[in-house]
């Protein structure tokens, strides 16, 4: 049997074992993202504000995870571990605005060797564009369609009220909140999908509640206590949601709810508003404290999942991993070595403790979770690292590095051999050609792009990049 021959015989054999696992075909897939939304930031959590009422049914009727990690503290890096499996360094998503090489495979590119209808909505900030969304190009080497997504609405970054968008590659202009436009389209996509019969992957990436902050006013009625941007903030997210409601009907009203894993977290910390967007934690975004990590996240999968509360540490790492095992797909459909594990067995029994920790680094700084105790990276060049135990000290205030010499070695000596294997393969080790393909892309702002200056006259007076298509003014000296 050649080589093709065999691949599709192990993912036929994968296929019929999940099958008999669990009584079902291969599930549809939801991933569903907010922008910015911090740990603290849910009704279920008793936010002094933020009501959140389907999310709340969601976790209820899921696997509630207390201490889920996005895979950076800015939103780039955690995208693209999302869809490779893989830390952030590794890819070369080092920060906001980094596009993800185009030798890293991706979870819609697997998904949709097998069969699944695969759709990205919203937000993707993965093709090296810096600046507010604006509409990709159908050609572009970075965008959703060359990572395995056959249909998408997209923009390159956060997107707020009556954004313009791209439909594969076609400007469009939308009407609507960030989250109504996304979800809508969404729900169209998975309508084709099942009348198709086709089993799908839906990547819903919100632009809420990320700055500039600006919500809808039938949104901002239930914050009366609140003004200026705390209010636009919390509007967003108050639609937001509104739009988790709209999603989960649509799936019940499609009959295709029982058999759909869907998956919510935010892509990084929460911000510096008022009320408090991370539920008492250390530092918000862009931090690797847990206020800069940490964030909510829920599993709804009605077929498998029964609901319950965990506090098994995972993360946005995990979600591919994961999909993989649950459709079956062979191990060839990633990039080697992965940082994320599956957490399928987590669906249906109850486990303590996670075999493999869950490493981060962000330019100098980073961290290392293992289980119940957390290594912090000040400064990794200087060498400087603390250690808390976050199960007596979730606030990260007391260093006990000193009181735990042994565990602390271990865990940053573990760390540097992480940061070792990870410079590899940011240097390309992973790949076949062994090294980066020299054309990728460097970070940019779009107004610098050649593809867009013709459109810079046309979007001067949209509110959105009224600031960003004029030239910067320089002061005289």
């Amino acid at each position: 049997m050649n080589r093709i021959g065999s691949l599709a015989a192990a993912v036929i054999l994968n296929a019929m074992l999940v099958t008999t696992l669990y009584g079902l075909t291969r599930p549809n897939i939801v991933l569903l993202m907010t922008d910015d939304q911090g740990w603290g930031q849910t009704g279920y959590y008793n936010h002094p504000v933020l009501k959140t009422p389907n999310l709340d049914r969601m976790a209820a009727n899921g696997l509630r995870f207390d201490r889920f990690y996005a895979g950076a503290p800015v939103c780039s890096p955690t995208r693209a571990t999302v869809l490779t499996g893989r830390a952030s360094y590794r890819t070369g998503v080092l920060s906001h605005g980094y596009a993800l090489r185009r030798q890293e495979k991706t979870i819609a590119q697997a998904l949709r060797s097998v069969g699944y209808a695969t759709g990205h909505f919203g937000k993707w900030h993965l093709n090296g564009l810096r600046g507010p969304g604006v509409p990709v190009f159908k050609s572009d080497p970075n965008g959703p369609g060359a990572c395995g997504f056959d249909y998408w609405l997209t923009v390159s970054n956060f997107f707020d009220i009556d954004p313009l968008m791209s439909r594969n590659g076609e400007f469009v202009q939308m009407k609507g909140t960030s989250s109504d436009i996304i979800v809508a389209e969404a729900m169209k996509f998975i309508r084709d999908a099942t009348a198709a019969g086709k089993p799908f992957l839906a990547v819903i990436w919100d632009g809420s509640p990320h700055s500039p902050f600006k919500a809808a006013e039938r949104d901002k009625r239930a914050f009366p206590g609140l003004t200026g941007g705390d209010l636009e903030h919390y509007g967003e997210l108050a639609a937001f949601d509104r739009s988790v409601g709209t999603l989960r009907q649509g799936l019940r009203d499609l009959e295709v709810a029982r058999n759909t894993l869907l998956w919510y977290c935010s892509d990084n910390g929460g911000l510096k508003v008022n009320p408090s967007s991370v539920g008492g934690l250390r530092g918000n975004k862009g931090s690797v404290w847990e206020g800069g990590l940490r964030v909510p996240g829920v599993i709804e999968w009605p077929a498998a999942i029964k609901p319950r509360v965990t506090a098994y540490p995972a993360g946005t790492i995990d979600i591919f991993p994961t999909v993989a095992d649950v459709v079956g797909l062979p191990e060839s459909v990633f990039v080697k070595p992965l940082d994320g594990i599956s957490l399928k067995t987590l669906f249906s029994e109850k486990k303590e403790k996670r075999s493999q920790p869950l490493p981060f680094r962000y330019y100098d700084t980073g961290a290392l979770i293992d289980n119940d105790y957390k290594l912090v990276a000040t400064s990794i060049s200087k060498g400087k690292f603390e250690l808390y135990n976050l199960v007596r000290d979730q606030a990260e205030s007391s260093d006990i590095s000193a009181q735990e010499p042994e565990r602390f070695a271990r865990m940053k000596e573990e760390y540097l051999s992480w940061i070792s294997s990870a410079t590899a393969s940011f240097e390309g080790r992973d790949y076949p050609e062994g090294k980066v393909f020299e054309d990728e892309v460097e970070p940019h702002f779009w107004r610098d792009d050649e593809r867009y200056k013709p459109f810079l006259d046309e979007w001067s007076n949209r509110w959105e990049y009224r600031k960003y298509t004029r030239p910067p003014v320089r002061k005289k000296r």
